[in-house]
């Protein structure tokens, strides 16, 4: 899911009753690009438990203020609506996957999707 607006931050990640992982990346960013297809798979396998979100660092300049990101990609970790934490830098799936087992055990399941 794209953050495009303040609206869309606000609506997407603030009032979200599920977990989100936002990425922040940029377009001249490798780490970015190598990123993509990880934030892809954990979004198919959450879906419905954990929502995945992404900005680009060229996307709605008070929600890059807000975040406060200085390097990409930076992956932040919400739940309803407050930042847990945040991570610079390409992480691979199965970080992901101890993260949510770890956060948000309720969400996390058995299969290997």
């Amino acid at each position: 899911m794209h953050i495009g607006s303040a609206d869309d931050f606000k609506r997407e990640v603030e009032k979200s009753e599920l977990p989100v992982i936002l990425d922040v990346w940029s377009e001249s960013c490798a780490p970015c690009r190598q990123l993509a297809p990880v934030l892809t798979k954990v979004a198919t396998r959450y879906e419905g438990r954990i929502k995945v979100a992404e900005v680009t660092t060229s996307g709605p300049l008070p929600v890059l203020r807000k975040l406060g990101v200085t390097a990409t990609p930076t992956v932040l970790i919400f739940d309803r609506g407050q930042e847990l934490g945040r991570v610079v830098g390409y992480r691979p799936r199965s970080w992901f996957d101890e993260m949510i087992a770890t956060e948000f055990p309720e969400s996390d399941t058995a299969d290997s999707g």
